[in-house]
């Protein structure tokens, strides 16, 4: 996987500036299908917007196939909260029809969605379109001789005959699986099963059946009796992609814990933890915020796991949880600037990381519109992970770049770096990537920045 491969490929969205960009717009999840035929996108205004494969080229390029609302905001009149309507995740079924089917969430609810194309037919003849008048005709002293020679006989009577008139694409809810979590929902995950799925929220985790909308299990429950004791919370969950009864889960004090459903119904109990110590000589008053893992992923053969936090991006082996095998540097050069970033609240920004197709390559997010590529991140050695890093901008430069290079006829990626001795100030933290998602089987990459998405590929 070189460097020069990776080239823009598309842009869906608004082109215009940030200052100009309506809240409700902005993306707030992405994520790929099992077969990377469908791509799905949630924004804060609880839309969801699908892309289609376009078979007719080559490289990797979409085209628009549906869109529809999935969430609305409401009122919890018990608690006196607003609940927004922003799709925090959307997780793909696999497929077993011609239909598709997706989940999605907001901070309370979760939807099962049936999209499909649906044909319309109409009437395309009858008899009364063609006789309707044979009775209208102004002499209301009609013979029945005359009646009966204007009447069709039976062998001329057609049965009425349905044509297609035009096919549309539906979205329609099947489940609504709600009132389960007294939390704001961080994620969601399908079972390697196809039955169930689990939802979790910063204290609790749910076992669902996708059949049953009206019953969950709790399978880890965290929240202590009395709450002034509380010290972390559930920041990511997921389940194994081979295993259905092993799934994991991330928390706020930076560790991740594997947990077997076999074991004990109630999952308190892990079979293991992974976590990293740290040296109480780096210890401030910002490691507990920059060691909480924002999101944590394993790879797609299930023996490796990654996770990031808001410093560094940590590659762990299922079999060895001592330490990880792999610690990424994402944003050193703002080690020394923390309490710039507590200020203007970007500390807490959530990046999420995804694993190749292949398990070996790694892709997470930054801020100026960059996002990082590690190629061979599992099994390359620390040293060659770092020299080997792809930093690319989705922003209006790449698409500029790919109509000048279109013009020069020069082969050119002409994407911008970020580098990682940039100078605090020249660091727009308003531009951050911290939604992606890497194409199931190619190198192709879809990238939400603010209002638009980007498609990234080496085809």
């Amino acid at each position: 996987m070189e460097e020069h491969n990776w080239k823009f490929s598309q842009c869906f969205g608004d082109k215009g500036d940030v200052e100009t960009i309506t809240e409700a717009d902005i993306i707030s999840t992405v994520e790929f299908d099992h077969t990377g035929d469908f791509l799905a996108t949630g924004d804060r205004g609880g839309r969801i917007v699908l892309f289609e494969r376009n078979e007719s080229k080559n490289n990797c390029e979409y085209r628009f196939y549906t869109e529809f609302q999935s969430h609305d905001a409401e009122f919890d009149y018990l608690k006196s909260l607003e609940i927004e309507e922003k799709i925090n995740k959307i997780k793909w079924l696999k497929r077993s029809n011609t239909s598709n089917m997706l989940l999605s969430t907001n901070d309370k609810t979760i939807k099962l969605w049936k999209i499909f194309e649906k044909q319309i037919k109409m009437v395309s003849e009858n008899n009364l379109s063609e006789n309707s008048n044979l009775m209208n005709t102004g002499n209301e002293t009609l013979s029945a001789a005359n009646i009966s020679s204007k009447l069709l006989s039976i062998n001329n009577l057609k049965l009425p005959r349905l044509t297609l008139h035009d096919t549309i694409t539906s979205a329609q809810p099947k489940k609504i699986y709600a009132n389960a979590h007294a939390y704001h929902i961080n994620s969601i995950s399908v079972n390697s099963d196809g039955e169930t799925f689990i939802s979790a929220d910063d204290l609790r985790i749910n076992l669902w059946n996708l059949g049953i909308a009206d019953q969950s299990f709790n399978i880890v429950d965290i929240k202590p009796v009395n709450m002034e004791e509380l010290t972390e919370v559930i920041t990511s969950a997921e389940f194994h992609p081979e295993n259905c009864n092993l799934f994991m889960y991330s928390s706020s004090k930076g560790t991740i814990k594997l947990a077997d459903m076999r074991v004990s119904s109630l999952c308190d109990n892990y079979s293991k933890v992974f976590e990293e110590c740290i040296d109480p000589t780096n210890h401030n008053f910002f490691t507990e915020i920059t060691s909480s893992i924002s999101d944590v992923k394993f790879s797609p053969n299930g023996k490796y796991i990654v996770s990031r936090d808001y410093m560094t991006v940590k590659i762990w082996d299922v079999a060895m949880e001592s330490e990880p095998l792999k610690t990424i540097n994402i944003h050193e050069q703002l080690r020394d600037r923390l309490c710039d970033t507590y200020e203007n609240d970007a500390i807490f920004d959530k990046f999420e990381v995804q694993f190749s197709g292949d398990n070996d390559s790694i892709m997470t997010g930054s801020y100026n519109n960059n996002f990082m590529i590690y190629p061979n991140a599992v099994s390359s050695s620390n040293k060659t992970v770092s020299e080997n890093e792809i930093v690319l901008q989705a922003d209006k430069s790449a698409f500029k770049a790919k109509k000048l290079n279109s013009r020069r006829k020069e082969p050119s990626n002409g994407l911008s770096m970020m580098r990682k001795e940039m100078q605090f100030d020249d660091i727009d933290f308003k531009k951050s990537i911290l939604n992606l998602s890497w194409h199931p089987r190619e190198n192709s990459v879809a990238i939400a920045a603010t209002n638009n998405l980007y498609i990234f590929s080496t085809l």
